[in-house]
């Protein structure tokens, strides 16, 4: 069952929270890299937002060569994402993965919905001051990826699909090459 990591959500309270990722973090190797507690929770809807990419005060990521995810408020719009149940002990390596010291992003708490309807309060990340920018090629990658991975809507996924990367042409680092190698090895079996 899709939803079984939400049912006892209550009984964890306290020593675990609720993270919904949009971006990267859809891949299960891109957030275990940094945070071994995320457990798959549900797939969820954040109403009212639309995905963006962009360069954090115009400085393109020297991780991606390009620009990564964001999201901001659009009415009628709707972003799909993984809830991922992480213990708290992960809480400081997730916001520094996501250059919250640097001011890269901001976390915020987002109201998401799962397939079945059913609310969900959960930590996310919003990156302020940026400048649109489209992702590298690899980027893109490893979100659809994730999202096929996670079997996030075949709509949302050929959305996803649609994005123009940019034209970098170089190799990321090692350790993401090696989770897209991996993630593209799962998705062919």
């Amino acid at each position: 069952m899709a939803n079984s990591g939400c049912e006892d959500l209550r009984d964890q309270e306290g020593e675990s929270f609720l993270y919904f990722a949009y971006g990267s973090n859809l891949l299960t190797e891109r957030i275990h890299l940094r945070n071994p507690s995320a457990a798959f929770c549900c797939v969820a809807r954040l109403q009212d937002f639309k995905l963006d990419f962009g360069n954090s005060q115009g400085k393109t990521s020297e991780t991606w060569h390009g620009g990564i995810a964001t999201i901001f408020q659009s009415p009628g719009d709707e972003v799909w994402g993984v809830v991922w149940k992480m213990n708290k002990s992960n809480l400081s390596s997730l916001d520094e993965q996501e250059g919250v010291k640097s001011g890269t992003y901001v976390p915020i708490e987002v109201n998401v919905y799962t397939q079945e309807g059913k609310g969900i309060t959960c930590r996310s990340y919003q990156m302020r001051n940026y400048e649109s920018a489209p992702p590298s090629p690899q980027y893109k990658k490893v979100i659809c990826l994730g999202a096929k991975e996670n079997g996030l809507p075949l709509e949302y996924q050929k959305k996803l699909n649609a994005i123009e990367p940019n034209d970098y042409k170089g190799e990321v680092s090692e350790e993401i090459e090696d989770i897209i190698k991996t993630g593209e090895k799962k998705l062919t079996r």
